[in-house]
C-alpha cells in the first residue's frame, strides 16, 4: 500500500527500460559525434541517428528528411513560429493560434508580437474546441501560419485536425501543430490532415528527455524556417549543434514501441481512464468533467471537484499519488489554469480542478487505489469546510 503511484504521465513519462537498454551503448562504446566523417566512431554515430530518424518517420508517415532533431517541443515550438514569422514576413505578419495553448506556444507568440507580428487568439467553447468557421472567418490575406495544438496537455481534447487543415489548404496557409500530446499515444500522420509542420517530444512517449523534433513539410509545399541556433548548419540548415545521439537513439526507439503497441495500448488506457472518471462521478457530489468526452486522447481527465481547493485535496495524498492541477510548465503560479478558463469555467471551479494522466505503467489496483485515495481527500476536506455546509443545507 505504500508504493507510490504515478499518474502525471502528461508532465512526462518514465523512460522505458527497452528505450535506456538501446542508448547504454551510444554512452560508452559508440561515443562518437555524428558529424564526425573521417573515422569508424563517426560513422557510427550517424548511422544510429540515420536509423532513429527513420523510425520516427515511419510512426508518423512522413520523409525522414523532414524530421528536424532539437532539444524538445519548447524548442520546436519556436523554430516552427520564430522561424516561419522570420522566412514569410515579406509574405505577411499574422498568425492564428488558439487561447488554450501550451505556454510555448503563446509567449512565443507574445514575442512575435513585440517583434512586428499580428496575432489572432481563436476561443475555444465549454468543450475546449474552437469553431472552424470562426477560424476560417479569422484568416487574411496577409495570414502566413495558422497554430493549433493537436491534443491539449491539461484537458485532452482534441481539435478537428483534418477541417483545420482542409482550410489552411484552401487559404493557402501554412499550418503548424504542437503535436506533443499526441504523437506516441494516437496516429498522428500530419500528410494526411494538411499540417505543414508538427513539433513533439521523446519524453512525453517513454522517451528521454532533453531531445524532440519539428517535422517540416518538403513537398507540396516546400516549407523553410529561418534557424534560430546559428553555428554549423546541421539538420538540413534549420537547427546548428551537435546532434544528441543517445537521445536520439533513445528516440527512435520509443517511436518503434509506439508503433507496434499504440493501438491496443490506448484502449488499455482508455478502459482504466473510464473506470476512474466512472467512480469519482458517481461517488463524489458535484464533480465535473472539464472538455470533450467525445474527442479526447485515451488517457486522460481533467475533474473538477466543486467546493475543495485542488491544491489543498493534493495535499491529501501527493505523497502517495502524483496527479497534477495542469501543466508542469505553470504549476508554480497560483492563477486559475487558462486552459479551463478559457473553456468557461469559473475561476473557483477551475481551482477545484485535477488532471489525471494515465500511461504504460499504469495498472488497474493503482487506478482502484486513486479512486479510494482522492475520494477520501475531498470528503476529508468537505467535512471542513463551511462552504460545503452551505451547499448541503441548500444556501448555495
Amino acid at each position: 500500500m505504500n508504493k507510490r503511484i504515478y499518474l502525471d504521465y502528461n508532465a512526462t513519462t518514465p523512460c522505458d527500460p527497452r528505450v535506456v537498454d538501446t542508448m547504454l551503448p551510444f554512452f560508452y562504446e559508440h561515443p562518437g559525434n555524428a558529424a564526425s566523417r573521417n573515422h569508424p566512431f563517426g560513422w557510427e554515430a550517424e548511422e544510429a541517428t540515420i536509423e532513429a530518424r527513420e523510425h520516427i518517420a515511419k510512426l508518423l508517415q512522413v520523409d525522414p528528411k523532414e524530421i528536424i532533431f532539437t532539444s524538445g517541443a519548447t524548442e520546436s515550438d519556436n523554430l516552427a513560429l520564430k522561424g516561419v514569422f522570420e522566412m514569410y514576413r515579406r509574405k505577411g505578419k499574422h498568425i492564428i493560434t488558439v487561447t488554450t495553448e501550451h505556454k510555448a506556444v503563446l509567449d512565443t507568440c507574445k514575442y512575435i508580437e513585440k517583434h512586428g507580428g499580428e496575432v489572432t487568439y481563436l476561443k475555444v467553447n465549454k468543450e475546449g474546441l474552437i469553431d472552424v468557421e470562426e477560424l476560417k472567418n479569422a484568416i487574411r490575406p496577409d495570414t502566413i501560419l495558422v497554430s493549433i495544438m493537436w491534443a491539449n496537455n491539461e484537458s485532452g481534447v482534441l481539435q478537428p485536425m483534418q477541417e483545420i487543415g482542409k482550410i489552411c489548404e484552401e487559404k493557402g496557409v501554412l499550418f503548424f501543430s504542437d503535436a506533443t500530446q499526441a504523437v506516441g499515444k494516437i496516429p498522428t500522420h500530419p500528410k494526411e490532415l494538411g499540417i505543414h509542420l508538427m513539433a513533439f517530444s521523446a519524453h512525453k512517449m517513454y522517451g528521454p528527455k532533453g531531445i524532440g523534433a519539428l517535422y517540416v513539410c518538403r513537398k507540396k509545399p516546400r516549407v523553410k524556417v529561418t534557424e534560430q541556433m546559428n553555428g554549423g548548419g546541421h539538420e538540413e540548415g534549420m537547427r546548428s549543434g551537435t546532434l544528441n545521439v543517445p537521445g536520439i537513439v533513445g528516440f527512435g526507439k520509443a517511436a518503434e514501441i509506439a508503433q507496434a503497441e499504440m493501438e491496443s495500448e490506448a484502449l488499455r488506457l482508455n478502459k482504466l481512464r473510464n473506470k476512474l472518471e466512472k467512480a469519482l462521478l458517481e461517488q463524489v457530489e458535484v464533480s465535473y468533467v472539464n472538455g470533450s468526452t467525445q474527442s479526447r486522447m485515451p488517457n486522460i481527465t481533467n475533474i473538477s471537484f466543486q467546493y475543495v481547493d485542488s491544491e489543498g485535496l493534493l495535499m491529501t495524498f501527493n505523497q502517495n499519488i502524483a496527479v497534477s492541477t495542469g501543466s508542469a510548465c505553470t504549476s508554480a503560479s497560483l492563477d486559475p489554469s487558462h486552459v479551463l478558463t478559457g473553456m468557461g469555467i469559473a475561476d473557483d471551479l477551475a481551482k477545484s480542478s485535477i488532471r489525471f494522466s494515465l500511461g504504460r505503467f499504469t495498472t488497474e489496483a493503482e487506478i482502484d487505489r486513486v479512486i479510494q485515495e482522492v475520494i477520501q481527500g475531498v470528503q476529508q476536506l468537505r467535512d471542513l469546510s463551511p462552504v460545503w455546509e452551505l451547499h448541503k443545507d441548500g444556501l448555495l
